[in-house]
């Protein structure tokens, strides 16, 4: 994907059309998943102006990206430690300044985004939900998109206007994009998941040219709720579900899938801890 060649780790994005379908925290309980595969994983809040991954993991809000952009700290300043071994780049809640970046700022962060990706393995972002500019900006720039949404068809319709402002954006600019992939949330199984991706990929191949596929689902689950009032990732809860259907193997399942899609980038950039592992049978 020679767009995106200066990210050195595959840029995983993790967004959505509607708020309130739980991207972030798909991308919380995604990104400890990745390092308990043995990835050293960053863990990006790219909701810039209404960040809240550190509220949902616990942390304290100390550093931010916004305070890097005002030259203040370095942006490897706003790194903390978060659960399961995952790095957290810190964002600012409640930034009007941070909603309307300039063009110029925008592409700032990004290069140094960039830079900071040469110490992992794979960056995982969470961005703001809809279609502004910074969401078309990350979007055309990673290697993979996750459309998170729910079967409800306000968010089906919310997803499928993401899909088609991306492509729009980057046939703009001249990009390569990857086809998004869909993640089903808050849906009873794997039939309701399949059956909401089979309509949604209907319209986009329609009106787009693009079939999305499933990447993965989550089912809903009241585990998910305790997690998040306890400020911790689901996947590291205690316990089996046993039936392989529970939240933290569907999200172990979908970590398989994004190793899979980004394997052929690590083995391109000899990112990893064991450079000459198979990273498509991790």
């Amino acid at each position: 994907m020679s767009s995106h060649a200066h990210f050195r780790a595959p840029f995983v994005l993790v967004t959505g059309g509607k708020g309130g379908v739980g991207k972030t925290t798909l991308a919380a309980n995604l990104a400890v998943a990745l390092r308990a595969k043995g990835l050293r994983t960053l863990l990006c809040d790219l909701d810039l102006a209404l960040a809240d991954l550190h509220v949902l993991l616990g942390l304290a809000e100390g550093r931010t990206i916004e305070m890097a952009l005002r030259g203040e700290c370095e942006l490897a300043d706003c790194i903390q430690a978060g659960p399961g071994g995952i790095d957290v780049l810190v964002g600012s809640n409640g930034s009007a300044a941070m909603a309307r970046l300039d063009d110029a700022t925008r592409a700032r962060l990004l290069t140094e985004l960039a830079r900071l990706s040469e110490r992992y393995d794979i960056v995982v972002g969470d961005s703001a939900a809809g279609i502004g500019p910074e969401v078309l900006e990350l979007g055309t720039r990673a290697d993979m998109v996750l459309v998170v949404t729910t079967p409800d068809p306000t968010a089906a319709a919310d997803a499928y206007g993401l899909v088609k402002a991306l492509v729009a954006e980057a046939s703009a600019r001249g990009l390569d994009l990857p086809t998004p992939e869909l993640v089903l949330n808050q849906v009873s199984g794997a039939r309701e998941a399949e059956l909401a991706t089979v309509r949604l990929a209907g319209v986009c191949q329609r009106f787009l040219s693009r079939s999305p596929r499933l990447a993965g689902w989550i089912p809903r689950s009241p585990r998910v709720l305790d997690a998040a009032k306890r400020r911790a990732p689901f996947v590291l809860a205690s316990g089996k579900e046993g039936s392989g259907s529970g939240e933290r193997e569907c999200v172990e399942r979908l970590a398989r899938r994004v190793v899979l899609a980004c394997g052929r980038e690590m083995a391109s950039t000899g990112s990893g801890a064991n450079p000459s592992q198979d990273w498509r049978t991790a």
